[in-house]
């Protein structure tokens, strides 16, 4: 389910940390699953092991999984973390640039707003109406 490119310019652990929220999106890891253990995943990956507990770490902070010592690293049970108005804020820091550079590059208004969409409907599950 996780692929890394060792090629790309994002970090390891943020390439690992964002396939792990999609798959949370997506519905394809779901509340209560277990994660790999920290070593297991950096095996299955021929990444090292800082760098899994790195992006563990990522998630526990945003709230998207719990660590448990004896069950390992599970799916955060509550409901997600809401979007506060510090993530917004933050949200549009990141979108900013990409929005600049799609201007810079002659990308309508309405062709970048069909792309999120797009996008957005690949990853929410069909049965979500959030």
């Amino acid at each position: 389910m996780i692929t890394i490119d060792l090629q790309s310019e994002v970090p390891l652990y943020t390439q690992l940390t964002n396939q792990i929220i999609e798959g949370i999106a997506s519905g394809r890891l779901s509340s209560g699953e277990s994660l790999p253990s920290v070593r297991s995943l950096a095996s299955d990956l021929g990444i090292n092991m800082h760098t899994v507990n790195k992006a563990y770490t990522a998630l526990k902070q945003d709230g998207f999984v719990e660590i448990h010592r004896q069950k390992g690293v599970v799916v955060q049970q509550q409901a997600s973390p809401h979007a506060s108005s510090e993530y917004i804020r933050k949200l549009e820091e990141k979108v900013r640039p990409l929005i600049s550079e799609s201007i810079c590059r002659k990308v309508s208004e309405e062709a970048f707003l069909d792309l999120c969409r797009s996008t957005f409907k690949q990853i929410r599950p069909a049965d979500s109406t959030t």
